[in-house]
């Protein structure tokens, strides 16, 4: 499957979830891809097209050369951080004790 059809197979719920983790510092691109099977290229082109040109060349600049958002690259333990939204997306039913 090309690029551009597996973002156009995406929902617009996936597309606001895909930009929302794109933009969580901590969240890997390596994430993104598991869940919606999209490389860090498409992510970027999805940015690229959902963003205005000024919030993404912001986006770009931030997270270019950024370790965190490597899984490869990141100190980051990955039990350490969830978003708040997390639990939504993977249907966890724990409850926060």
């Amino acid at each position: 499957m090309k690029s551009s059809e597996k973002i156009t197979a995406l929902t617009d719920a996936d597309i606001d979830r895909v930009v929302e983790m794109a933009w969580e510092d901590r969240t890997p691109f390596d994430a993104i891809e598991a869940q919606f099977g999209l490389s860090e290229q498409e992510v970027i082109e999805v940015m690229r097209r959902e963003m205005k040109p000024s919030s993404w060349r912001m986006w770009r600049a931030r997270v270019q050369g950024r370790a965190t958002k490597h899984a490869a690259r990141s100190a980051v333990d990955d039990g350490r951080f969830k978003s708040a939204s997390q639990r939504i997306v993977s249907h966890n039913k724990m409850t926060k004790r």
